[in-house]
């Protein structure tokens, strides 16, 4: 298990970025998307919150869960500085690259369409998660190399043992909690640039690590109880939507958050686990295809809401264009031009 690909958690990230393009572009359709910095359409879909809103409480996180993963699985052949490197070239550069060449660029293109003076700026907008775990990585390498060096004893089969059964996962849920209670964040979602985005992320980034340290046992309870996970998601999500008016208070989004997880983590693992010429392509597009997305989004956006459409069809619309432009850019220019490889993510040739 220690040595093996996990084609799983490759499809899972993709996966994420994939539904985070659509999440984003969802919110160009609520009336409130200005007031976060996103172009709005003068018409509404709030039916399409619904769906979003069930999204919201996972997104993110996954992604957090799994970069946690990935780190482990970087340090099988790395020590702490050939890591600090690797993490350095594959996120460092990538972040800050982002902050002063893309994002003041989807920056332009808002002040364009609401005819603001145009001011250019560094700002990690949407790449707030490249610092995240950046600052993840530097602070928690200490003890994940100090778990790799204890990796055959006695601790290591207790964590095994314990994520044998199907509320030990569940069990990290009190981190979360006492998360919400102690940093108090207004809203369980908003996880930019907020401290409850911070800590909420690096308690994942942990976790992640730990499930995948902790060996197969941990899967297998992935595998065996992800029913009992999606539906335990599914009701609390059902308790959200009817009870609460999608206002859960922090403690119940915080359980149901890490149940849609767990359903992912166990659905991934049964059908997902295989290679794929897809599979490869789309690993390495979904890292670049997240940096510049925002910019296509925007110019999508400033495009199509201005013509005569049904609004559906406007958002179908952004949808298809906004992945093109990401695909296009990245199969034609990121991927074949060998020098700017490296700022986004990408080893050279």
């Amino acid at each position: 298990m220690a040595t093996e690909r996990r084609h799983d958690i490759d499809w899972l990230r993709v996966i994420a970025i994939g539904l985070l393009l659509i999440y984003h572009i969802a919110i160009v359709f609520q009336p409130w998307a200005v007031f976060i910095g996103f172009i709005r359409s003068s018409e509404s879909l709030n039916g399409l919150w619904k769906p979003m809103s069930m999204l919201n409480v996972w997104r993110i996180p996954l992604l957090f869960f799994v970069s946690g993963m990935g780190v482990y699985f970087a340090m099988r052949k790395r020590n702490w500085k050939e890591l600090v490197v690797e993490r350095s070239r594959r996120i460092l550069i990538p972040f800050l690259f982002g902050m002063v060449a893309i994002v003041p660029l989807h920056f332009l293109i808002f002040q364009s369409y609401y005819h603001l003076p145009s001011s250019y700026y560094a700002h990690p907008a949407h790449l707030w998660f490249l610092g995240n775990i950046a600052a993840y990585v530097l602070i928690l390498l200490p003890l994940f190399y100090y778990l790799k060096k204890i990796e055959g004893g006695s601790f290591k089969h207790k964590i095994a043992s314990y994520m044998g059964n199907p509320f030990g996962p569940l069990s990290i849920s009190v981190f979360f909690i006492l998360e919400i209670l102690l940093v108090k964040p207004k809203t369980f979602e908003l996880y930019a640039q907020t401290w409850h985005g911070f800590f909420l992320g690096i308690l994942a980034f942990f976790f992640g690590f730990l499930f995948v340290y902790s060996g197969k046992s941990f899967w297998l309870t992935m595998l065996k109880w992800r029913w009992l996970y999606l539906g335990l998601a599914t009701a609390l999500y059902i308790v959200r939507l009817m009870v609460f008016e999608l206002k859960s208070p922090g403690y119940l989004m915080a359980i149901e958050s890490n149940c849609w997880i767990f359903a992912a983590f166990g659905f991934g693992y049964k059908y997902l686990n295989r290679p794929s010429v897809a599979l490869r392509y789309l690993s390495q597009a979904a890292y670049p295809v997240y940096i510049i997305h925002m910019l296509a989004l925007y110019a999508a956006a400033m495009f199509i809401l201005p013509l005569e459409l049904p609004v559906m069809m406007k958002f179908i619309l952004i949808i298809l264009i906004t992945f093109a432009v990401c695909f296009i850019i990245y199969e034609f220019i990121i991927r074949r031009i060998d020098i700017i490889r490296p700022f986004f993510g990408l080893k050279r040739k």
